[in-house]
């Protein structure tokens, strides 16, 4: 067959780039484009020998551009988004249409032009596109990751190094009878040649061929490589490019997963293809204007440990979108089956998720004011989001807004809060401390036996609750640190994050399991 060349370099200023190929022949090749370098306008028709001799060169062109990317993971996207699996090729445009979130692209399967989130995308020849490589894990993600119930021994994933810039590790699920199932961790170190290594009698010339090796044969490590760690969706920054403020009609509410004093919160669907979270608010709950400014600042809130506001409908009633979250409310899990069977390792792994999420929040100067186990989301492999943060402040029920009345979370407020309304970083720290005795006791509602003016009373009076059952009294120390009466003596969350990040290995090292925790 013969190619088609179009090159349309005319005085125009074209900032895009689209291509067409019919792989894997690459038959027939299409373009249009404009670039400042290249003068000459034709339309020439070439034989196949010259078609495939053209074709190689623009495509290096393409490759020399980093244009070329493979699509990661699925994400079921709406009308004007690309849907494709890991392995498809998508090219992407240049200047303006691939910055931000969303990248112009088109696919060379289908030739579908369409939005994709950037951060689904990763050059085809590049060590991102791996299905073992995770990134820019921290070396307890990837422990939670690898220690899921369906994961057998063996299972792997590459990370980069915490520690030596340039450097990766391999982090490896292993069994013993001893330790149970315990990760291991090897550092992959690199070569002034190029290559990689694990031990140095062993060289490779590419990571690939280092996985590849060690899946074949155990070689030192502690088993050989056998399936690669399911690896959790990236969530996109939005539902889709330019998707903010969305009709109500393009949302449907499929199931209601709960309700509160000021409203519901149910698994809905956007577009007939996104599954969402949507959260509907009672009229009168909050101003619109004054919810939709805050959104505004809440959306750039970006954190793994944060949900994602997706979109928002701000006519009442007010309708907010974030990425939905399986496993529901920390306090709701807590109470169910899965709940009753965590032990210290896993709600001491979930308090740091929580803490990691709030020092974000600590490092932008925003405050939470309502930091609770209701308002902690869990999804799959005992994932943490810190949810509702903010929308305190907006709530214009009296009863609520008189900070005494039944439907204001008093148990878990500072009593400078509660008291006087200083909500600070370190009103939120004091709640957090509230929120580890939810923790360790599976749910139960704080100060047990008291009521909200009662409570109020007797922390004013220098009362702290006491260490719940099983619980080591180093963690209540630290529920004790987050209670003290000055609100600058309260720690931060940073602080709180290494602490419980580092607590099996610093604090409690020789920790046993009880009958509950």
């Amino acid at each position: 067959m013969n190619l088609f060349c179009e090159l349309c370099f005319s005085g125009s200023a074209r900032n895009v780039i689209s291509v067409s190929l019919s792989p894997p022949s690459f038959s027939l090749f299409s373009f249009h484009f404009s670039l400042p370098f290249l003068h000459h306008k034709s339309s020439l028709f070439y034989r196949r020998k010259v078609n495939c001799r053209f074709v190689k060169l623009f495509w290096n062109y393409l490759s020399y551009l980093n244009i070329l990317s493979v699509f990661l993971f699925f994400f079921p996207g709406p009308h004007d988004t690309i849907v494709k699996l890991r392995s498809l090729y998508c090219l992407l445009s240049f200047h303006h249409c691939r910055e931000g979130d969303w990248w112009l692209a088109r696919s060379l399967t289908t030739g579908e032009n369409g939005y994709i989130p950037s951060n689904y995308v990763a050059p085809s020849d590049s060590i991102q596109a791996e299905e073992w490589y995770f990134g820019k894990i921290t070396r307890r993600d990837s422990e939670r990751l690898l220690l899921s119930l369906e994961n057998r021994r063996g299972t792997f994933l590459v990370r980069e190094s915490e520690t030596t810039k340039g450097a990766y590790c391999l982090s490896v699920l292993d069994y013993d009878n001893t330790k149970g199932l315990n990760v291991k961790h090897y550092k992959i170190r690199k070569l002034d040649s190029g290559g990689f290594y694990i031990t140095s009698r062993t060289q490779f010339s590419t990571l690939q061929q280092l996985v590849n090796h060690y899946r074949k044969h155990a070689d030192g490590l502690c088993h050989n490589l056998t399936d690669i760690c399911p690896v959790l969706k990236p969530q996109t920054q939005g539902l889709a490019k330019d998707a903010w403020e969305i009709p109500r009609e393009s949302l449907r509410l499929d199931l209601k997963l709960g309700q509160g004093c000021f409203g519901e919160v149910w698994m809905g669907t956007w577009n007939g293809t996104t599954r969402v979270a949507i959260k509907t608010l009672k009229p009168g709950t909050m101003s619109p204007e004054a919810f939709l400014q805050e959104a505004q600042v809440m959306k750039k809130l970006r954190h793994e440990k944060l949900v994602q506001l997706y979109a928002v409908v701000s006519e009442e009633p007010i309708y907010i979108v974030t990425e939905y979250m399986g496993q529901g409310s920390l306090l709701d899990f807590l109470k169910g089956d899965m709940g009753r069977m965590l032990r210290l390792p896993q709600l001491v792994d979930m308090a740091s998720q929580i803490a990691s999420g709030m020092a974000y929040v600590e490092r932008m100067n925003y405050v939470h004011r309502d930091l609770r186990a209701a308002n902690i989301l869990v999804g799959d492999n005992l994932v943490c989001k810190v949810a509702d943060f903010g929308l305190a402040r907006l709530i214009e029920d009296n009863e609520y807004t008189a900070r005494q009345g039944a439907k204001f979370p008093i148990k878990w407020t500072a009593p400078e809060a509660a008291l006087y309304g200083r909500f600070t970083i370190k009103s939120d720290v004091w709640s957090f401390g509230i929120l580890l005795t939810e923790l360790a006791t599976k749910g139960r509602v704080p100060y047990p036996g008291m009521v909200n003016r009662e409570v109020l009373d007797q922390v004013e009076r220098g009362y702290r609750m006491p260490c719940p059952a099983d619980c080591p009294e180093s963690l209540h120390d630290l529920m004790l640190t987050c209670w003290r009466k000055e609100p600058e003596e309260r720690p931060t969350f940073e602080y709180l994050q290494g602490f419980l990040e580092d607590y099996f290995t610093s604090t409690e090292p020789q920790y046993q399991p009880g009958e509950n925790l």
